[in-house]
């Protein structure tokens, strides 16, 4: 699907932060993206769907969430799909400021690619 690491922030022009703010930056971005989404899909369930996908997480049981959402809740990777481009869209516009709060350059992200034909 998608994966937030250092590829992921040299795209919106965080490559030059030093590896202790990429790993609070990546961690961070997880952590706003999962409650984004859960926010997302909870405004969509039931009272009793609620209680159901709670008690899973209380559990931590990550692959029974995983299947309760693919079972409940088909268009849920759009969802994360949606919410994770919305927050990349965030992310690049102040990644002037993220990095000159960091003491460092903003990077260039790499243009997009082509598709071959």
């Amino acid at each position: 699907m998608f994966q937030i690491d250092d590829n992921f922030l040299a795209s919106l022009g965080l490559a030059n932060l030093p590896q202790e703010e990429k790993d609070k930056m990546k961690a961070h971005i997880y952590e706003t993206l999962e409650m984004r989404v859960g926010m997302t899909l909870a405004s969509n369930m039931t009272e009793a769907q609620l209680d159901e996908f709670e008690q899973l997480m209380n559990k931590n049981d990550e692959e029974g969430a995983l299947k309760w959402l693919e079972t409940n809740f088909p268009n849920y990777r759009q969802v994360v799909a949606d919410e994770l481009e919305k927050l990349k869209q965030e992310i690049a516009g102040a990644a002037p400021q993220i990095a000159e709060a960091s003491g460092v350059q903003p990077s260039t992200p790499p243009a997009p690619q082509q598709p071959q034909q």
